[in-house]
Protein backbone atom coordinates (compact mmCIF):
# COMPACT_ATOMS: atom_id res chain seq x y z
CA UNK A 1 0.00 0.00 0.00
CA UNK A 2 3.01 2.25 0.47
CA UNK A 3 3.12 3.15 -3.25
CA UNK A 4 -0.56 3.99 -3.50
CA UNK A 5 -1.04 7.35 -5.26
CA UNK A 6 2.67 7.64 -5.86
CA UNK A 7 4.03 8.62 -9.28
CA UNK A 8 5.96 6.25 -11.57
CA UNK A 9 9.04 8.40 -12.14
CA UNK A 10 10.58 11.70 -11.13
CA UNK A 11 12.34 14.14 -13.44
CA UNK A 12 14.69 16.93 -12.37
CA UNK A 13 15.49 19.78 -14.76
CA UNK A 14 12.84 21.61 -16.75
CA UNK A 15 14.88 23.07 -19.58
CA UNK A 16 13.97 22.15 -23.18
CA UNK A 17 14.89 18.44 -22.99
CA UNK A 18 13.50 17.89 -19.49
CA UNK A 19 10.14 19.53 -20.20
CA UNK A 20 9.61 17.54 -23.37
CA UNK A 21 10.67 14.22 -21.84
CA UNK A 22 8.22 14.77 -18.98
CA UNK A 23 5.42 15.46 -21.49
CA UNK A 24 6.46 12.38 -23.50
CA UNK A 25 6.27 10.21 -20.36
CA UNK A 26 2.84 11.56 -19.45
CA UNK A 27 1.56 11.00 -22.98
CA UNK A 28 2.68 7.36 -22.74
CA UNK A 29 0.55 6.85 -19.61
CA UNK A 30 3.12 7.39 -16.87
CA UNK A 31 2.54 9.53 -13.78
CA UNK A 32 5.44 11.96 -13.44
CA UNK A 33 6.79 14.11 -10.59
CA UNK A 34 8.88 17.09 -11.72
CA UNK A 35 11.30 19.29 -9.83
CA UNK A 36 13.60 22.06 -10.97
CA UNK A 37 16.65 23.30 -9.11
CA UNK A 38 16.19 27.04 -8.79
CA UNK A 39 18.14 30.17 -8.02
CA UNK A 40 16.25 31.94 -5.20
CA UNK A 41 14.41 34.97 -6.50
CA UNK A 42 15.15 34.15 -10.10
CA UNK A 43 13.67 30.84 -11.23
CA UNK A 44 11.22 29.85 -8.52
CA UNK A 45 8.32 29.95 -10.98
CA UNK A 46 9.72 27.38 -13.45
CA UNK A 47 7.81 24.41 -12.03
CA UNK A 48 4.60 26.40 -11.53
CA UNK A 49 4.71 27.80 -15.08
CA UNK A 50 5.27 24.34 -16.55
CA UNK A 51 2.57 22.59 -14.52
CA UNK A 52 0.04 25.35 -15.25
CA UNK A 53 1.15 25.68 -18.87
CA UNK A 54 2.27 22.88 -21.19
CA UNK A 55 1.65 20.21 -18.54
CA UNK A 56 -1.83 21.36 -17.59
CA UNK A 57 -4.32 18.51 -17.58
CA UNK A 58 -1.58 15.87 -17.87
CA UNK A 59 -0.45 13.34 -15.25
CA UNK A 60 2.42 15.57 -14.09
CA UNK A 61 2.84 16.83 -10.53
CA UNK A 62 5.20 19.71 -9.75
CA UNK A 63 7.33 20.14 -6.62
CA UNK A 64 9.52 22.96 -5.37
CA UNK A 65 10.80 21.04 -2.33
CA UNK A 66 13.27 18.24 -3.06
CA UNK A 67 12.23 16.09 -0.09
CA UNK A 68 8.55 16.25 -1.09
CA UNK A 69 9.52 15.52 -4.68
CA UNK A 70 11.41 12.34 -3.74
CA UNK A 71 8.69 11.19 -1.34
CA UNK A 72 6.06 11.50 -4.09
CA UNK A 73 7.69 8.75 -6.24
CA UNK A 74 6.91 5.03 -5.90
CA UNK A 75 9.75 2.78 -4.71
CA UNK A 76 12.13 1.71 -5.97
CA UNK A 77 12.28 5.31 -7.07
CA UNK A 78 13.35 6.17 -10.60
CA UNK A 79 14.61 9.75 -10.89
CA UNK A 80 15.82 11.10 -14.24
CA UNK A 81 18.25 14.02 -14.02
CA UNK A 82 18.20 16.39 -16.99
CA UNK A 83 20.75 18.97 -15.82
CA UNK A 84 23.92 20.36 -17.32
CA UNK A 85 26.75 17.83 -17.52
CA UNK A 86 29.61 18.25 -15.05
CA UNK A 87 29.54 19.42 -11.46
CA UNK A 88 25.78 20.11 -11.55
CA UNK A 89 25.12 16.35 -11.73
CA UNK A 90 27.36 15.66 -8.72
CA UNK A 91 25.75 18.48 -6.72
CA UNK A 92 22.25 17.19 -7.50
CA UNK A 93 23.21 13.64 -6.53
CA UNK A 94 24.47 14.87 -3.16
CA UNK A 95 21.16 16.71 -2.61
CA UNK A 96 19.16 13.61 -3.51
CA UNK A 97 21.15 10.98 -1.58
CA UNK A 98 19.76 11.81 1.92
CA UNK A 99 16.19 11.33 0.67
CA UNK A 100 16.67 8.06 -1.23
CA UNK A 101 15.99 4.49 -0.11
CA UNK A 102 18.07 1.40 -0.83
CA UNK A 103 17.66 0.24 -4.43
CA UNK A 104 16.47 3.59 -5.77
CA UNK A 105 17.66 4.47 -9.27
CA UNK A 106 19.18 7.71 -10.54
CA UNK A 107 19.20 8.21 -14.32
CA UNK A 108 21.53 10.81 -15.84
CA UNK A 109 20.11 11.76 -19.24
CA UNK A 110 22.58 14.56 -19.99
CA UNK A 111 25.70 14.47 -22.16
CA UNK A 112 28.00 13.44 -19.32
CA UNK A 113 31.58 12.31 -19.85
CA UNK A 114 31.62 8.52 -19.60
CA UNK A 115 34.45 8.62 -17.03
CA UNK A 116 32.24 10.74 -14.76
CA UNK A 117 29.51 8.13 -15.20
CA UNK A 118 31.97 5.34 -14.30
CA UNK A 119 32.63 7.17 -11.04
CA UNK A 120 28.96 7.92 -10.33
CA UNK A 121 27.86 4.33 -10.88
CA UNK A 122 30.45 3.17 -8.34
CA UNK A 123 29.49 5.91 -5.86
CA UNK A 124 25.75 5.23 -6.07
CA UNK A 125 26.21 1.46 -5.74
CA UNK A 126 28.49 1.93 -2.74
CA UNK A 127 25.63 3.81 -1.04
CA UNK A 128 23.12 1.07 -1.90
CA UNK A 129 21.52 2.86 -4.85
CA UNK A 130 21.66 2.22 -8.60
CA UNK A 131 22.78 4.54 -11.37
CA UNK A 132 22.00 4.62 -15.09
CA UNK A 133 23.94 6.88 -17.44
CA UNK A 134 21.91 7.22 -20.60
CA UNK A 135 22.57 9.04 -23.83
CA UNK A 136 19.48 10.75 -25.25
CA UNK A 137 19.56 11.89 -28.88
CA UNK A 138 16.91 13.63 -30.92
CA UNK A 139 16.82 17.16 -29.60
CA UNK A 140 13.57 18.86 -28.63
CA UNK A 141 11.45 16.95 -31.16
CA UNK A 142 12.91 13.57 -30.13
CA UNK A 143 12.43 14.29 -26.43
CA UNK A 144 8.74 15.00 -27.04
CA UNK A 145 7.88 12.40 -29.68
CA UNK A 146 10.52 9.67 -29.35
CA UNK A 147 14.29 9.79 -28.98
CA UNK A 148 17.13 7.32 -29.38
CA UNK A 149 18.00 6.31 -25.82
CA UNK A 150 21.26 4.56 -24.86
CA UNK A 151 21.25 3.40 -21.21
CA UNK A 152 24.15 1.79 -19.35
CA UNK A 153 25.34 1.44 -15.76
CA UNK A 154 23.85 -0.66 -12.92
CA UNK A 155 22.47 -3.64 -14.84
CA UNK A 156 19.93 -4.60 -12.17
CA UNK A 157 18.20 -1.27 -12.87
CA UNK A 158 17.38 -2.21 -16.48
CA UNK A 159 14.21 -4.26 -15.80
CA UNK A 160 12.93 -1.38 -13.64
CA UNK A 161 13.56 1.45 -16.13
CA UNK A 162 13.07 -0.52 -19.37
CA UNK A 163 9.27 -0.10 -19.66
CA UNK A 164 9.45 3.68 -19.24
CA UNK A 165 12.54 4.32 -21.38
CA UNK A 166 11.39 2.07 -24.23
CA UNK A 167 7.93 3.66 -24.19
CA UNK A 168 9.36 7.16 -24.74
CA UNK A 169 11.92 6.02 -27.32
CA UNK A 170 11.47 6.38 -31.05
CA UNK A 171 10.31 3.30 -32.92
CA UNK A 172 12.21 2.06 -35.98
CA UNK A 173 10.28 1.22 -39.16
CA UNK A 174 9.93 -2.39 -37.96
CA UNK A 175 8.43 -1.23 -34.65
CA UNK A 176 11.52 -1.92 -32.55
CA UNK A 177 12.10 0.70 -29.81
CA UNK A 178 15.34 2.65 -30.32
CA UNK A 179 16.41 1.87 -26.76
CA UNK A 180 18.26 -1.23 -25.58
CA UNK A 181 20.65 -1.87 -22.71
CA UNK A 182 24.18 -0.87 -23.73
CA UNK A 183 26.36 -2.30 -20.96
CA UNK A 184 28.04 -1.58 -17.60
CA UNK A 185 29.49 1.58 -16.10
CA UNK A 186 29.70 4.58 -18.46
CA UNK A 187 29.15 2.61 -21.66
CA UNK A 188 25.84 4.31 -22.46
CA UNK A 189 27.39 7.75 -22.34
CA UNK A 190 30.42 6.52 -24.31
CA UNK A 191 28.14 5.30 -27.11
CA UNK A 192 26.28 8.65 -27.08
CA UNK A 193 29.64 10.45 -27.27
CA UNK A 194 30.64 8.51 -30.39
CA UNK A 195 27.15 9.14 -31.81
CA UNK A 196 27.77 12.86 -31.40
CA UNK A 197 31.21 12.56 -32.99
CA UNK A 198 29.66 10.91 -36.05
CA UNK A 199 27.08 13.72 -36.02
CA UNK A 200 29.91 16.29 -36.20
CA UNK A 201 31.36 14.44 -39.19
CA UNK A 202 28.00 14.15 -40.96
CA UNK A 203 27.28 17.85 -40.57
CA UNK A 204 30.71 18.90 -41.88
CA UNK A 205 30.39 16.57 -44.88
CA UNK A 206 26.95 17.91 -45.80
CA UNK A 207 28.24 21.46 -45.41
CA UNK A 208 31.10 20.69 -47.82
CA UNK A 209 28.68 19.19 -50.36
CA UNK A 210 26.60 22.37 -50.14
CA UNK A 211 29.73 24.52 -50.49
CA UNK A 212 30.94 22.75 -53.64
CA UNK A 213 27.50 23.02 -55.25
CA UNK A 214 27.35 26.71 -54.43
CA UNK A 215 30.90 27.69 -55.35
CA UNK A 216 31.90 25.38 -58.20
CA UNK A 217 28.55 24.81 -59.84
CA UNK A 218 26.90 28.13 -59.00
CA UNK A 219 23.64 26.45 -57.98
CA UNK A 220 21.05 28.53 -56.16
CA UNK A 221 19.40 27.51 -52.91
CA UNK A 222 16.30 26.16 -54.60
CA UNK A 223 18.34 23.96 -56.94
CA UNK A 224 20.44 22.66 -54.05
CA UNK A 225 17.33 21.96 -51.98
CA UNK A 226 15.96 19.83 -54.83
CA UNK A 227 19.21 17.84 -55.00
CA UNK A 228 19.27 17.15 -51.26
CA UNK A 229 15.56 16.24 -51.31
CA UNK A 230 16.23 13.84 -54.18
CA UNK A 231 19.16 12.27 -52.30
CA UNK A 232 16.87 11.81 -49.31
CA UNK A 233 14.78 9.39 -51.37
CA UNK A 234 17.69 6.98 -51.86
CA UNK A 235 20.73 5.53 -50.10
CA UNK A 236 21.54 8.86 -48.43
CA UNK A 237 18.12 9.08 -46.78
CA UNK A 238 18.69 10.49 -43.32
CA UNK A 239 17.48 13.15 -40.93
CA UNK A 240 20.37 15.53 -41.62
CA UNK A 241 19.95 15.31 -45.40
CA UNK A 242 16.21 15.92 -44.97
CA UNK A 243 16.62 19.03 -42.83
CA UNK A 244 19.36 20.39 -45.14
CA UNK A 245 16.79 20.53 -47.97
CA UNK A 246 14.36 22.30 -45.61
CA UNK A 247 17.02 24.78 -44.48
CA UNK A 248 17.93 25.69 -48.06
CA UNK A 249 14.27 26.45 -48.86
CA UNK A 250 13.62 28.52 -45.72
CA UNK A 251 12.93 32.22 -46.35
CA UNK A 252 13.86 34.98 -43.94
CA UNK A 253 11.09 37.22 -42.63
CA UNK A 254 12.84 40.24 -44.10
CA UNK A 255 13.14 38.59 -47.52
CA UNK A 256 15.65 36.30 -49.18
CA UNK A 257 16.94 32.98 -47.89
CA UNK A 258 17.87 32.75 -44.21
CA UNK A 259 20.88 30.47 -44.87
CA UNK A 260 22.58 33.31 -46.74
CA UNK A 261 22.31 35.57 -43.69
CA UNK A 262 23.73 33.16 -41.10
CA UNK A 263 27.31 33.91 -40.01
CA UNK A 264 29.83 31.20 -40.91
CA UNK A 265 30.98 30.45 -37.36
CA UNK A 266 29.90 27.13 -35.80
CA UNK A 267 29.69 26.44 -32.07
CA UNK A 268 30.28 23.19 -30.21
CA UNK A 269 29.54 21.84 -26.74
CA UNK A 270 32.35 19.31 -26.34
CA UNK A 271 31.14 15.80 -27.20
CA UNK A 272 32.86 15.87 -30.60
CA UNK A 273 36.10 16.86 -28.91
CA UNK A 274 35.68 14.10 -26.29
CA UNK A 275 35.20 11.55 -29.09
CA UNK A 276 38.53 12.51 -30.63
CA UNK A 277 40.37 12.60 -27.29
CA UNK A 278 39.08 9.17 -26.27
CA UNK A 279 39.85 7.70 -29.70
CA UNK A 280 43.43 8.90 -29.27
CA UNK A 281 43.55 7.40 -25.76
CA UNK A 282 42.47 4.08 -27.28
CA UNK A 283 44.97 4.38 -30.12
CA UNK A 284 42.25 4.49 -32.79
CA UNK A 285 42.09 6.73 -35.89
CA UNK A 286 39.10 9.09 -35.91
CA UNK A 287 40.50 11.55 -38.42
CA UNK A 288 37.33 12.62 -40.19
CA UNK A 289 35.59 13.51 -36.94
CA UNK A 290 38.75 15.25 -35.69
CA UNK A 291 38.74 17.30 -38.91
CA UNK A 292 35.12 18.26 -38.33
CA UNK A 293 35.91 19.39 -34.78
CA UNK A 294 38.95 21.42 -35.92
CA UNK A 295 36.97 23.02 -38.76
CA UNK A 296 34.45 24.33 -36.24
CA UNK A 297 37.35 25.75 -34.23
CA UNK A 298 38.75 27.42 -37.36
CA UNK A 299 35.32 28.75 -38.35
CA UNK A 300 35.16 30.70 -35.09
CA UNK A 301 38.39 32.52 -35.99
CA UNK A 302 36.43 34.72 -38.39
CA UNK A 303 38.62 37.80 -38.00
CA UNK A 304 41.80 35.84 -38.73
CA UNK A 305 40.24 34.28 -41.82
CA UNK A 306 39.14 37.68 -43.10
CA UNK A 307 42.69 38.98 -42.68
CA UNK A 308 44.28 35.93 -44.29
CA UNK A 309 41.86 35.97 -47.24
CA UNK A 310 43.15 39.41 -48.24
CA UNK A 311 46.77 38.22 -48.25
CA UNK A 312 46.27 34.89 -50.04
CA UNK A 313 43.64 35.24 -52.71
CA UNK A 314 42.25 31.89 -53.87
CA UNK A 315 41.76 31.82 -57.62
CA UNK A 316 39.16 29.68 -59.33
CA UNK A 317 39.48 28.73 -62.98
CA UNK A 318 35.89 29.74 -63.77
CA UNK A 319 35.64 26.38 -65.52
CA UNK A 320 32.27 25.36 -66.88
CA UNK A 321 31.42 22.00 -65.33
CA UNK A 322 28.97 19.37 -66.45
CA UNK A 323 26.64 20.03 -63.54
CA UNK A 324 24.82 16.70 -63.58
CA UNK A 325 28.11 14.77 -63.61
CA UNK A 326 29.62 16.93 -60.86
CA UNK A 327 26.51 16.45 -58.70
CA UNK A 328 27.03 12.69 -59.07
CA UNK A 329 30.65 13.15 -57.91
CA UNK A 330 29.49 15.18 -54.91
CA UNK A 331 27.02 12.40 -54.09
CA UNK A 332 29.82 9.82 -54.28
CA UNK A 333 32.10 11.90 -52.04
CA UNK A 334 29.34 12.51 -49.50
CA UNK A 335 28.12 8.92 -49.35
CA UNK A 336 31.61 7.36 -49.24
CA UNK A 337 32.85 9.84 -46.63
CA UNK A 338 29.78 9.21 -44.45
CA UNK A 339 30.53 5.49 -44.57
CA UNK A 340 34.11 6.23 -43.48
CA UNK A 341 32.83 8.32 -40.59
CA UNK A 342 30.52 5.55 -39.34
CA UNK A 343 33.23 2.92 -39.88
CA UNK A 344 35.71 4.92 -37.79
CA UNK A 345 33.12 5.48 -35.06
CA UNK A 346 32.14 1.81 -34.82
CA UNK A 347 35.82 0.79 -34.79
CA UNK A 348 36.33 3.01 -31.73
CA UNK A 349 33.27 1.44 -30.07
CA UNK A 350 34.72 -2.04 -30.66
CA UNK A 351 38.10 -1.03 -29.23
CA UNK A 352 36.44 0.50 -26.16
CA UNK A 353 34.32 -2.62 -25.71
CA UNK A 354 37.45 -4.78 -25.74
CA UNK A 355 39.51 -2.42 -23.55
CA UNK A 356 36.82 -1.94 -20.88
CA UNK A 357 35.19 -5.41 -21.10
CA UNK A 358 31.81 -3.87 -21.94
CA UNK A 359 30.76 -6.53 -24.48
CA UNK A 360 29.01 -3.96 -26.68
CA UNK A 361 26.56 -5.25 -29.29
CA UNK A 362 27.43 -3.12 -32.33
CA UNK A 363 24.46 -4.39 -34.35
CA UNK A 364 22.08 -3.42 -31.54
CA UNK A 365 23.66 0.04 -31.32
CA UNK A 366 23.26 0.54 -35.08
CA UNK A 367 19.60 -0.42 -34.83
CA UNK A 368 19.12 1.96 -31.89
CA UNK A 369 20.29 4.82 -34.09
CA UNK A 370 17.70 4.12 -36.82
CA UNK A 371 15.06 6.36 -35.25
CA UNK A 372 14.81 9.45 -33.10
CA UNK A 373 18.48 10.41 -33.13
CA UNK A 374 20.21 13.09 -35.20
CA UNK A 375 22.33 10.63 -37.23
CA UNK A 376 19.47 8.30 -38.14
CA UNK A 377 20.19 7.03 -41.65
CA UNK A 378 18.74 4.32 -43.86
CA UNK A 379 22.09 2.50 -44.14
CA UNK A 380 22.17 1.78 -40.39
CA UNK A 381 20.15 -1.34 -41.25
CA UNK A 382 23.02 -2.41 -43.52
CA UNK A 383 25.54 -1.68 -40.75
CA UNK A 384 23.57 -3.82 -38.29
CA UNK A 385 23.36 -6.64 -40.84
CA UNK A 386 27.14 -6.48 -41.37
CA UNK A 387 27.84 -6.84 -37.65
CA UNK A 388 25.35 -9.71 -37.34
CA UNK A 389 26.98 -11.71 -40.13
CA UNK A 390 28.47 -15.10 -39.30
CA UNK A 391 31.87 -13.84 -40.46
CA UNK A 392 31.90 -10.53 -38.61
CA UNK A 393 34.10 -8.07 -40.56
CA UNK A 394 37.32 -6.83 -38.99
CA UNK A 395 36.34 -3.40 -40.27
CA UNK A 396 32.97 -2.13 -41.47
CA UNK A 397 34.32 -1.13 -44.90
CA UNK A 398 35.48 -4.73 -45.44
CA UNK A 399 31.95 -6.11 -45.09
CA UNK A 400 30.83 -7.35 -48.53
CA UNK A 401 28.03 -4.79 -48.94
CA UNK A 402 30.15 -1.77 -48.01
CA UNK A 403 33.19 -3.04 -49.91
CA UNK A 404 31.05 -3.08 -53.05
CA UNK A 405 29.62 0.38 -52.30
CA UNK A 406 33.09 1.89 -51.85
CA UNK A 407 34.29 0.40 -55.14
CA UNK A 408 31.37 2.05 -56.94
CA UNK A 409 31.87 5.42 -55.22
CA UNK A 410 35.66 5.76 -55.35
CA UNK A 411 36.03 7.23 -58.85
CA UNK A 412 33.60 10.11 -58.31
CA UNK A 413 34.88 10.70 -54.76
CA UNK A 414 38.52 11.16 -55.74
CA UNK A 415 37.55 13.25 -58.80
CA UNK A 416 35.53 15.60 -56.60
CA UNK A 417 38.38 16.02 -54.10
CA UNK A 418 40.92 16.58 -56.90
CA UNK A 419 38.73 19.20 -58.61
CA UNK A 420 38.11 21.02 -55.33
CA UNK A 421 41.83 21.15 -54.57
CA UNK A 422 42.55 22.40 -58.10
CA UNK A 423 39.97 25.16 -57.63
CA UNK A 424 41.40 26.04 -54.19
CA UNK A 425 38.10 25.21 -52.50
CA UNK A 426 38.45 23.58 -49.04
CA UNK A 427 36.86 20.15 -48.59
CA UNK A 428 38.81 19.00 -45.50
CA UNK A 429 36.42 16.25 -44.40
CA UNK A 430 36.03 14.76 -47.89
CA UNK A 431 39.81 14.68 -48.31
CA UNK A 432 40.45 13.39 -44.77
CA UNK A 433 38.08 10.50 -45.40
CA UNK A 434 39.67 9.74 -48.76
CA UNK A 435 43.19 9.74 -47.31
CA UNK A 436 42.05 7.44 -44.50
CA UNK A 437 40.57 5.06 -47.05
CA UNK A 438 43.76 5.03 -49.13
CA UNK A 439 45.85 4.41 -45.99
CA UNK A 440 43.50 1.64 -44.85
CA UNK A 441 43.82 -0.26 -48.13
CA UNK A 442 47.61 0.26 -48.49
CA UNK A 443 49.63 -2.86 -47.72
CA UNK A 444 52.60 -0.57 -47.05
CA UNK A 445 52.80 2.90 -45.50
CA UNK A 446 55.82 5.20 -44.94
CA UNK A 447 55.85 4.41 -41.21
CA UNK A 448 59.17 2.60 -41.73
CA UNK A 449 60.76 6.04 -42.19
CA UNK A 450 59.14 7.29 -38.97
CA UNK A 451 60.50 4.30 -37.06
CA UNK A 452 63.96 4.88 -38.53
CA UNK A 453 63.84 8.52 -37.44
CA UNK A 454 62.67 7.56 -33.93
CA UNK A 455 65.48 5.04 -33.61
CA UNK A 456 68.05 7.50 -35.02
CA UNK A 457 67.37 10.28 -32.51
CA UNK A 458 65.93 8.33 -29.56
CA UNK A 459 67.02 4.69 -29.88
CA UNK A 460 63.34 3.67 -29.89
CA UNK A 461 64.09 0.50 -31.92
CA UNK A 462 62.26 -0.97 -34.89
CA UNK A 463 60.99 -4.25 -36.27
CA UNK A 464 62.47 -5.70 -39.46
CA UNK A 465 60.74 -7.13 -42.54
CA UNK A 466 63.22 -10.02 -42.60
CA UNK A 467 62.71 -11.01 -38.96
CA UNK A 468 59.75 -12.23 -36.86
CA UNK A 469 57.18 -9.69 -35.63
CA UNK A 470 57.71 -8.66 -32.03
CA UNK A 471 61.52 -8.59 -32.23
CA UNK A 472 62.99 -5.10 -31.96
CA UNK A 473 66.36 -3.88 -33.18
CA UNK A 474 68.47 -0.76 -32.70
CA UNK A 475 70.94 0.57 -35.23
CA UNK A 476 74.04 2.64 -34.43
CA UNK A 477 73.20 5.12 -37.22
CA UNK A 478 76.04 7.59 -36.68
CA UNK A 479 78.83 5.14 -35.84
CA UNK A 480 79.56 6.86 -32.55
CA UNK A 481 76.42 5.97 -30.60
CA UNK A 482 76.10 3.12 -28.11
CA UNK A 483 74.18 -0.15 -28.26
CA UNK A 484 71.69 0.82 -25.55
CA UNK A 485 68.14 1.08 -26.83
CA UNK A 486 64.98 2.57 -25.38
CA UNK A 487 62.10 0.41 -24.19
CA UNK A 488 59.32 -0.25 -26.70
CA UNK A 489 55.70 0.56 -26.03
CA UNK A 490 52.68 2.12 -27.73
CA UNK A 491 50.52 4.75 -26.06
Amino acid sequence: MENLNKTDIGLVGLAVMGENLALNMADRGWNVSVYNRTVPGVEEGVVVRFVNGRAKGKSIEGYTDIAEFVTSIATPRKIMMMVRAGSAVDELMEQLFPHLSEGDILIDGGNSNYEDTNRRVALAEKKGFRFVGTGVSGGEEGALNGASIMPGGSESAWPEVKPILQSIAAKASDGTPCCQWIGPAGSGHFVKMIHNGIEYGDMQLIAEAYWVMKNLLGLDNGQMAEIFADWNEGKLRSYLIEITANILRHKDRSGGYLIDKILDTAGQKGTGKWSVINAMELGMPLGLIATAVFERSLSVQKGLRETASKQFVCRRSQAVYNKSEMVKDIYSALYASKLVSYAQGFAVLQRASDAFAWNLDLASIARMWRGGCIIRSIFLNDIATAFEAKDKPKHLLLAPYFKNEMQLLLSGWKHLVAQSMKEELPVPAFSSALNYFYSLVSVKLPANMIQAQRDYFGAHAFERTDELRGQFFHENWTGHGGDTKSGTYNV
